[in-house]
């Protein structure tokens, strides 16, 4: 059984930074693909960024040279450097592990 726990969601201003974390249960070199999904209210689950075993990196356009993917093979974890935010970011953040989903935690980005 697949264990992902994430943190580091929380409320900032436009134009600020936050950082999340996914700790998975599983080593991350036997992972092919690990990601972060985001869900808006009234919307569909979308995907943001999602990292190969290669190390790497993908993202959608919305977020491309705002958000960083990255990984810590040691630590079993995956993270999204968030930077520049804006409100339309504003959504419930998933990490997403080949049919695995986290929790979820809540990013608020206030104007």
């Amino acid at each position: 059984q697949v264990e992902l726990v994430e943190s580091g969601g929380g409320l900032v201003q436009s134009g600020g930074s936050l950082r999340l974390s996914c700790a998975t249960s599983t080593p991350l070199n036997s992972i092919k693909v690990m990601g972060w999904y985001r869900q808006a209210p009234g919307k569909q689950r979308e995907l943001v960024a999602f990292i190969r075993d290669s190390g790497e990196p993908n993202y959608v356009d919305a977020v491309k040279g705002r958000f960083t993917i990255s990984r810590d093979i040691a630590k079993k974890t995956v993270y999204l450097h968030m930077n520049s935010l804006k409100p339309e970011d504003t959504a419930v953040y998933y990490c997403w592990q080949q049919g695995y989903w986290g929790q979820g935690t809540q990013v608020t980005v206030s104007s």
